[in-house]
């Protein structure tokens, strides 16, 4: 904390993050959360940690490298809040591992879910990950060899790879292989035994076991699983005359971001760790070490088995919200009072319903909305088409700088602007993030306009499990 003389005391905002994906964590300790939701909570915090040093990291070290030296409004200047943050993600990280060995493990052991190491295969498991590996896997494999001939590889951003050092007479030679990301991270192995449990190996374990069969003509002395993360914070020049095409020019520019973090397997080899710092130029205090797999976010899908539904907590239900409870026209409910609803516990459907009978009602002239993340497959979209289709006015505010769901939205930004919509791309130097969709109709008395507001994005898919608030009303003050 830090008086800046205005005597308001302002936390760093970093910290703040890091503080609340430790509560994260805290879900994963907690001991009546059953063992998949504990898994679940761990994976979106190593997740939430990529992003982490992706963008926040990578942005302060940007300030650093450009030479600016001003506080923010905790007092910490770019340089002291990278130290601060290296080492308070330091202690999480062990905190991760904690977790993983110490709680979550055990607990899938003692549930019948094992992840075992190669040397806990019995003989049937590890005929099976042999075949496994020359059938399907070896195929796939590109050794890559470093030397002053064979430049080191681009390595895509948290992408899992293994450095292996090759025994040579003179000097030290040695190969990058990369787990390959096409094929299962976590395999399924045939039962040791008849207890009716099921066992599991990681991908790059198999691969590491099995090492020898990709240098055949060498002799292996170290190997080390890496994984690197690298600066995706988009430079935009938001001046441009085309913002769609500005924005699609920094995603691609930005997979070739300078790598901030260095994610290593413990016992990493001094010469190994060397090669890979110099390769990579990453000083040592962007070397993290993890005592367990890297890349704990692989861990979020697996925990959504469906045959063990009885390890996470029930699914919560979506009930029909209490103020749309018998609604069929949402016009006339929302002239008599205001309508609120609460997700995930009331359902999304209302407001995909509101947007669907404002595209087919003949009296709706124009409809306005702001989006910033939407699902895959969206049935708000499709109203929206459908309303341009049925000769309405359609004005979409499409964020395109919604991080990492650029491409997603300007892909419906196409698709809204080919349907016949009026699409804005977002402000210059600002990121619409409200949640705003207007109705504008006709009515006996005159033009009428129907408001939704809310917290959440218009995205039928997170709203069944993000916590947000919607409201809706037909009052000329909103």
């Amino acid at each position: 904390m830090f008086d800046n003389g205005s005597h308001i005391p302002f936390s760093n905002r970093e910290v703040s993050w890091l503080s609340f994906n430790s509560r994260v964590l805290d879900e994963a300790f907690r001991v009546k959360n059953p063992v998949l939701e504990k898994l679940k909570f761990l994976g979106i915090t190593a997740s939430n940690l990529d992003e982490f040093f992706s963008v926040r990291i990578a942005g302060l070290s940007a300030q650093i490298h450009s030479g600016y030296k001003k506080p923010d409004d905790s007092g910490l200047t770019p340089h002291q809040q990278v130290q601060m943050l290296r080492e308070l993600t330091q202690e999480f990280v062990k905190r991760q591992y904690v977790c993983w060995n110490k709680v979550i493990k055990p607990e899938l052991d003692a549930k019948g879910l094992c992840v075992l190491n190669p040397d806990e295969l019995s003989d049937n498991q590890m005929s099976f990950a042999k075949d496994l590996f020359e059938d399907f896997i070896f195929p796939v494999l590109t050794p890559m060899a470093v030397d002053p001939g064979r430049p080191f590889p681009f390595l895509l951003n948290w992408s899992l790879n293994i450095a292996v050092r090759l025994k040579e007479k003179s000097e030290p030679r040695f190969a990058i292989v990369q787990v390959p990301s096409i094929l299962p991270r976590i395999i399924e192995l045939p039962s040791a035994d008849n207890s009716g449990g099921k066992s599991y190996i990681l991908l790059e374990d198999i691969l590491i076991h099995f090492l020898s069969l990709l240098f055949e003509l060498h002799e292996i002395k170290a190997h080390c699983v890496f994984r690197i993360t690298r600066n995706t914070d988009m430079e935009i020049d938001e001046e441009s005359e085309d913002l769609l095409r500005e924005i699609q020019r920094s995603i691609k520019k930005r997979k070739h971001g300078k790598p901030v973090r260095l994610e290593i397997s413990r016992g990493c080899e001094g010469s190994l760790l060397e090669f890979l710092t110099a390769m990579l130029h990453v000083s040592k205090k962007d070397i993290f070490e993890a005592a367990g797999p890297l890349d704990l976010s692989a861990f979020t899908k697996w925990s959504l088995l469906p045959e063990y539904h009885q390890l996470r907590l029930p699914p919560i239900v979506p009930c029909i919200p209490a103020d749309f409870y018998g609604v069929t026209d949402y016009f006339e409910a929302l002239r008599q009072k205001d309508r609120f609803v609460h997700h995930p516990y009331e359902s999304f459907d209302c407001v995909v319903e509101f947007a669907r009978q404002a595209a087919a009602d003949p009296d709706v002239l124009a409809i306005k909305q702001t989006l910033y993340r939407v699902s895959g497959n969206s049935p708000i979209i499709a109203a929206l088409i459908s309303a341009a289709e049925n000769g309405k006015q359609v004005t979409v505010l499409v964020e395109l700088k919604a991080r990492f769901d650029e491409e997603n939205n300007i892909h419906w930004a196409l698709k809204l602007e080919q349907a016949g919509c009026h699409v804005i791309y977002g402000l210059a130097g600002l990121k619409t993030h409200c949640k705003i969709l207007l109705v504008v109709r006709r009515e006996p008395e005159g033009i009428r306009r129907y408001i939704h507001l809310a917290t959440g994005n218009y995205n039928d898919s997170t709203a069944r499990q993000y916590t947000d608030m919607g409201m809706f009303t037909a009052k000329e003050a909103f």
